[in-house]
């Protein structure tokens, strides 16, 4: 069978998680597993889990890029570890990478190292630029999104919503809810 995975870091990319699906359904995909989550904190990947435990022998995992799939190469390690242990495969569209083969995983290991080479390099260019903005009295940071979206918080909790639907609702943590209305 060939198992899709798709994955965006917010709720708010709709488009991006869409377009996955749409990639894989015409790579073949009988099953896809979707999740918008941030790939930083791997344990809150629920789908991820659910697409791996689901994969059996002969099955392939397909996803449309690295990056959706694996936070460094260390985890795509892990990730490759648990796909070959169940006999399946991993196919990368982007890429046009297949672990089924020698070659395919060769590739994955080469392009995996690469990949990661280029965003420590991209972090560290974004922290100098950071740091010289600072420097320069011109980095405020971000307006965190929670705080955001309080006007409407404060509104739902007056109409009598609960926290935990405010959270779905808005599309912001359930903390995140007790915080603004802590202001």
């Amino acid at each position: 069978m060939i198992v899709g995975y798709a994955r965006t870091s917010t709720l708010d990319q709709v488009a991006g998680i869409e377009a996955q699906e749409r990639d894989l359904l015409a790579a073949g995909c009988e099953k896809v597993f979707r999740e918008q989550v941030s790939s930083v904190d791997v344990r809150q990947r629920d789908q991820l889990t659910l697409a791996l435990d689901f994969l059996r022998e002969g099955d392939t995992l397909v996803v449309t890029k690295l990056d959706r799939l694996a936070r460094s190469v260390a985890h795509m390690h892990e990730i490759l570890q648990h796909i070959t242990a169940k006999s399946a495969a991993l196919k990368i569209v982007s890429m046009g990478i297949d672990t089924s083969t020698p070659t395919g995983k060769l590739m994955l290991n080469v392009l995996g190292g690469v990949a990661e080479f280029e965003r420590e390099i991209m972090l560290e260019r974004q922290r100098e630029g950071i740091a010289k903005a600072k420097r320069d009295g011109k980095y405020k940071g971000r307006v965190p999104t929670a705080q955001r979206k309080a006007k409407e918080v404060k509104a739902l909790m007056a109409e009598g919503v609960g926290a935990s639907e405010i959270a779905k609702r808005v599309g912001i943590s359930r903390a995140s809810v007790y915080n603004i209305l802590k202001l």
